[in-house]
């Protein structure tokens, strides 16, 4: 089921999927000249918060979690990437350090474009550098949503929007009338939700005594998405 004009999915999801297609040849020619790929496993670290950045990711296949972590060695996801999203840019447009971790939340095959190829083709391609300008505009103002969400919302609102944007997100290769399944743990949930563990647990059983949802191990799948929407509470 889409949840176009039900709820405002584009102010929670960022939008860099489209920012290296259809460049010029030679911009593209560019961008791939010293282009390599490599698989991440589940967990394993992409870039480490305050490390210089070496280039910019591309995630071909897979999702991937921004975080930070507090003083009291804690996780708190800031926002989940999905297949077709850049990632590590924002450090080099600023010429300063990552400010933020991203791990893999699955097994998930990941492109690197190097710092200077990038830079060079910055340097020579008005489009690329509109399009980035737009998508930065874009981040912000989702991941100005995300705050008011933290201040404004109950742990139970919040845990509803979330399950919507992750509903969107692992909606890859759906068929016709299949429930979507989200595959997150229950920490990594908690984390994004910014609760802790067990309240996540509570909630979801009480979600399933509704109906809204079911649990399959780590799974997540999501009946009925309308239910979640009213519990969202968003205006």
């Amino acid at each position: 089921m889409s949840i176009q004009g039900l709820f405002p999915i584009d102010q929670w999801d960022f939008k860099s999927e489209s920012v290296l297609e259809d460049l010029p040849p030679d911009v593209h020619e560019i961008l791939a000249a010293n282009k390599s790929e490599q698989i991440y496993k589940k967990g394993e670290i992409i870039f480490r918060e305050g490390a210089f950045p070496s280039g910019i990711f591309y995630i071909s296949k897979g999702k991937v979690k921004k975080y930070k972590i507090d003083n009291e060695s804690r996780e708190h996801i800031i926002y989940v990437a999905n297949t077709g999203e850049l990632l590590g840019y924002h450090a080099i447009l600023a010429q300063g350090r990552y400010p933020d971790f991203a791990a893999a939340l699955e097994e998930s095959k990941i492109g690197f474009i190097p710092k200077e190829d990038f830079l060079d083709a910055l340097s020579q391609s008005p489009l690329l550098n509109s399009r980035l300008l737009k998508t930065l505009s874009h981040e912000y103002a989702v991941l100005a949503n995300s705050i008011t969400l933290f201040s404004k919302k109950s742990v139970r609102e919040r845990l509803a929007l979330q399950l919507i944007v992750l509903r969107e997100k692992y909606k890859d290769h759906l068929r016709p009338g299949m429930p979507v399944e989200i595959n997150m743990g229950r920490d990594d949930l908690a984390s994004l939700v910014g609760t802790a563990r067990e309240n996540v647990v509570r909630i979801l059983t009480e979600f399933k005594e509704d109906e809204i949802l079911d649990t399959k191990g780590r799974k997540i799948i999501v009946h009925n998405v309308n239910k979640l929407i009213a519990i969202a509470n968003f205006k």
